[in-house]
């Protein structure tokens, strides 16, 4: 059993969902202090005339320490028109545009909740549907998980991972240094080191910027690409348990 765990992102770039299409099980990880201006409540898609510009969702002011899990949205309506707006310029160009416009729309639909952590499941659930990937997903927040031994950031996946009988656990090579690896072969639990695919795709009239929204990789390539390159993705480092039979 293959996991993944992560904190939720709003509509996360490529490698986000390499590691979904790569693992048997997907932790939502909503119980850690949300930090403002992060990947939790906004991305990155293509300015209309040069580099890159921020999407966002605005959120309540919530008092330091409030876990991600209790952070709301404060208007989802008034936040999905306006990254509509500003998604415009992709109409001339870009093929897929209805495509994606539909997806987001849908995303924010779906949601019951103004909780943050119900939209960002939701659009992941909407966009792995639409990629024909599986998302076998929960809340940790709802897991019932004795996590009153972590010490340190490294120890959290680790702990989640022990609990839920993973024999294999994968993660982005951003957070590879949070790890020990001696604790992970020695759990028994092997460890997957990913890199996020460098694949550059045509967009013109406009320069391809690296590691920009999933909605920006899906305005330019049809499901089946996308799906193809997640498919061909190999972990770069494995740290193998350690063998304690004999």
């Amino acid at each position: 059993m293959i996991f993944g765990i992560m904190q939720p992102y709003f509509f996360p770039y490529l490698g986000y969902f390499q590691l979904i299409a790569n693992s048997d099980r997907w932790v939502v990880f909503d119980v850690v202090q949300y930090n403002a201006k992060t990947w939790m409540n906004r991305n990155r898609v293509l300015h209309p005339t040069r580099g890159w510009q921020y999407i966002n969702v605005p959120v309540r002011k919530s008092p330091h320490g409030t876990p991600i899990h209790d952070i709301s949205v404060v208007d989802p309506a008034v936040a999905r028109t306006r990254i509509l707006g500003q998604l415009k310029h992709y109409e001339k160009h870009a093929p897929y545009y209805s495509r994606v416009t539909e997806l987001i729309t849908r995303s924010f639909n779906l949601t019951s909740t103004d909780r943050l952590v119900d939209l960002n499941l939701s659009a992941l659930i909407v966009i792995c549907d639409y990629l024909g990937i599986r998302l076998n997903w929960a809340l940790c927040s709802e897991m019932e998980l004795d996590l009153s031994a972590v010490n340190d950031a490294g120890q959290w996946a680790l702990c989640i991972s022990r609990q839920l009988g993973a024999t294999d656990y994968i993660n982005p090579s951003g957070g590879e240094n949070l790890f020990n690896p001696d604790d992970w072969s020695e759990s028994g639990i092997k460890l997957h080191i990913y890199e996020a695919p460098d694949w550059e795709y045509t967009c013109e009239p406009y320069q391809h910027e690296k590691n920009l929204s999933i909605l920006d990789v899906l305005m330019w390539n049809d499901p089946g690409t996308v799906r193809d390159i997640l498919a061909r993705s190999r972990a770069k480092r494995i740290y193998e348990p350690v063998d304690t039979k004999g």
